[in-house]
């Protein structure tokens, strides 16, 4: 349904104008979110982050069959998956952030975009994927488990987060 290719600043214009809807704003923030990734790219490469360290980024949008660009998603290869206060697992563990157009939500677009990050070859090596994903925003949620990233906890995190994997092979 959807294809995956590498996010370029080309397709910055189609990603940004999604920032101003304020849903989008709500939960992953305004116009500047997707140009940070440009402006930190292979920023963090080997350091830890929540003790876990940081191998590679990926980062790409979803073009549907007529070429046209309707989601992105991407994130941060780590060592292994610790979510806060919990053991750490052998990774590597990919977290992941998405969007959708507005335009395009209830078409299982979203859906259709982890899954194919799921089935990428330059995450092959991935043996956990993990959203988090704030308990209100429903519509993600949503899209999350149906790509098969269930909770990993029903209760929230100290950010008030829900973490949503996927353990490949499970």
């Amino acid at each position: 349904m959807v294809a995956l290719a590498p996010f370029t600043e080309d397709a910055l214009p189609d990603v940004q104008v999604w920032f101003r809807h304020p849903e989008v704003q709500r939960w992953l923030g305004g116009p500047e979110w997707p140009v940070r990734q440009f402006q930190l790219a292979g920023e963090g490469i080997g350091e830890m982050f929540r003790g876990m360290r940081v191998l590679r980024t990926h980062s790409w949008v979803a073009r549907d069959a007529a070429g046209t660009v309707v989601a992105q998603v991407g994130g941060e290869v780590y060592d292994r998956w610790c979510a806060p206060g919990d053991p750490a697992e052998p990774g590597p563990a990919l977290g992941l952030a998405y969007v959708v157009d507005p335009l395009r939500w209830r078409q299982g677009i979203g859906t259709a975009t982890l899954r194919a990050v799921v089935d990428h070859p330059e995450v092959s090596d991935v043996v956990l994927f993990a959203a988090g994903i704030e308990p209100e925003n429903v519509a993600s949620t949503r899209c999350a488990v149906a790509a098969g990233l269930l909770p990993d906890s029903t209760v929230p995190d100290f950010e008030g987060i829900v973490h949503h994997v996927l353990r490949r092979g499970a």
